[in-house]
């Protein structure tokens, strides 16, 4: 007998709960599905199943053999929907979720360009800074930033995340360049209210000491391009990720501070339900935004205004005058 047909009607008779119910599957007759995990059992020299008139139930071989046998069949059907996927062509209506501010400041770029390539799929985005059920809302694919919480969803790294704490040259000219955490206590800080990792304005020195900021906040939000603004205007210090802040460090506009403590690094990941029967729009969504992205993403592609360079402040922290 066909030794593939036969794993399948094993599992199938396990998973239904009888051998008629596995018959039905296949097309089969109940006397039929039975020789067939007979057959199996024959072979190994082992009893897989017991058998009563009302119920089947595995043996203790026939646990981890049915469990071995679940992965096989798992992986050939994906072996045949990759070499189906190569042929076919990616349909459907895709749905993503990511948090508001990387996707209003990144995602519209990748997504054009998917679209260009992929005329058959409408893709639906929601933008939230709060975690979706993907099952439970029918999300393909959500970016998330962070710490993932231990569950059953698959993560693909997409990006580092690395942050770090700056300021406008005028508000440094107007109240001095914090040379140290505790400059930072007492100054007027600008603050994401709905931050999920932990880490938020903690530094850590040359010697691996933890340093964390807890100094009032000046400006808090739940959104982290309004921060950006108020900082642009000088309003006060503000930590938060390079994706938001690192063009207009780039640009002069801000002055990355402190530049030799390190602020934790986070992982933006996209995250989906299952590594298995991966559907082929989801597939090449993943892979277009790892590309795009990658371990060099392109809000970190420039050399930093850091506070050292002559163009910072000279003026000293009020702490420091104090």
């Amino acid at each position: 007998m066909d030794r593939l047909t036969c794993i399948s009607v094993f599992v199938a008779a396990v998973d239904e709960g009888s051998f008629a119910a596995a018959a039905r599957r296949f097309g089969l007759s109940a006397a039929m599905a039975g020789k067939y995990v007979s057959a199996i059992e024959a072979e190994l020299n082992a009893r897989l199943l017991h058998r009563t008139t009302r119920r089947l139930s595995l043996t203790e071989i026939g646990h981890t053999y049915y469990a071995r046998c679940k992965r096989i069949l798992e992986a050939w059907d994906e072996a045949n929907r990759e070499a189906s996927d190569a042929r076919g062509t990616a349909r459907g209506v895709l749905r993503v979720a990511a948090p508001v501010t990387f996707g209003a400041m990144h995602l519209g770029p990748v997504l054009a360009r998917y679209l260009a390539d992929h005329p058959h799929v409408n893709v639906e985005v929601s933008l939230s800074d709060r975690y979706v059920d993907l099952l439970e809302t029918g999300v393909d694919v959500a970016v998330r930033i962070g710490r993932l919480p231990d569950s059953a969803l698959v993560a693909r790294r997409l990006a580092p995340c690395r942050m770090v704490i700056c300021a406008s040259p005028a508000f440094l000219e107007k109240n001095g360049t914090p040379r140290s955490p505790d400059d930072l206590q007492q100054a007027p800080r600008l603050t994401f209210s709905e931050a999920v990792s932990a880490g938020d304005w903690m530094l850590t020195d040359s010697q691996g000491r933890v340093h964390q900021v807890s100094g009032p906040s000046r400006l808090s939000a739940n959104n982290t391009q309004l921060l950006l603004a108020a900082a642009l205007e000088g309003s006060g210090i503000v930590y938060g990720p390079t994706f938001v802040f690192g063009e207009h460090i780039a640009r002069g506009e801000l002055i990355e501070l402190l530049p030799d403590y390190h602020a934790a690094e986070l992982t933006i990941q996209a995250v989906f339900p299952s590594a298995q029967h991966l559907s082929l729009k989801v597939r090449h969504l993943l892979d277009y935004l790892a590309a795009a992205f990658g371990d060099a993403p392109p809000w970190d592609q420039h050399t930093p205004q850091r506070i050292q360079r002559a163009r910072q402040p000279q003026r000293k922290s009020r702490r420091a005058k104090a």
